[in-house]
């Protein structure tokens, strides 16, 4: 059986995108990451759904992204602004170059565990302005990855970077989840991590549009819905 990495946050993108790995029949790896975020509560949901799909191991790497700063979810200094799903800036919740360093950090673990393939959940039309889910960001890393590791240029091995959800709406994860079975009600995507997602935020906005826009019943409560 082939193996995947799964970048795996515990929100609703990643959730679906190793419900599709596992679909392809793929040896699931999940990597997960305590970066000194905001909350835990995303993390604590990313635990839950590794469970749920019975894998072997859930990596949690601990790196503190907080020490750079810059974010709205890794300072806690700078507030969460409420969300706009229509913005065409980069907002203040980006964490900066946190892909990048996460896709690092799943390249060396594909390498140690054999994996064929890395997924993960970018996406480039329902999302908030992030450089690093487009997919140009992907194709250079794709070309990097290729000429960074023993396995790729010794042992001539691809790692494939796999993004099934990269020209998907959140209307149409929302679907895929669903058909697939994924444990949606373990998902938390939140950006102010309080025990009930707030519903404000451009993460909990889109996610909403998404659930309304599909007809399927949001399992996760919130403070507030618009």
């Amino acid at each position: 059986m082939e193996k995947a990495v799964v970048l795996l946050s515990g929100g609703l993108d990643s959730t679906v995108c190793m419900a599709v790995a596992q679909a392809k029949g793929l040896e699931l790896y999940p990597i997960s990451f305590n970066y000194h975020q905001r909350h835990s509560i995303e993390l604590d949901g990313a635990k839950k759904v590794a469970d749920f799909f019975g894998v072997q191991k859930h990596l949690i790497i601990d790196t503190n992204m907080n020490a750079i700063g810059g974010s709205a979810l890794t300072d806690q200094a700078i507030a969460v602004p409420e969300g706009n799903p229509e913005r065409d800036d980069i907002p203040v919740t980006y964490v900066p170059a946190r892909n990048l360093i996460f896709l690092s950090y799943a390249l060396g673990y594909a390498e140690v565990v054999g994996a064929s393939y890395i997924y993960i959940g970018v996406n480039a039309v329902d999302y908030s302005g992030y450089p690093d889910c487009r997919p140009e960001f992907i194709e250079k890393f794709q070309n990097l990855a290729d000429f960074a590791t023993k396995a790729t240029v010794a042992e001539h091995k691809k790692i494939k970077i796999e993004t099934p959800l990269q020209d998907l709406s959140k209307k149409d994860i929302v679907l895929l989840g669903t058909k697939l079975g994924a444990p949606l009600q373990f998902t938390h995507s939140c950006y102010k991590g309080g025990e009930k997602a707030c519903g404000v935020c451009d993460s909990c906005r889109l996610r909403l549009r998404g659930f309304a826009e599909a007809g399927v019943t949001d399992p996760i409560a919130y403070e507030k819905q618009e």
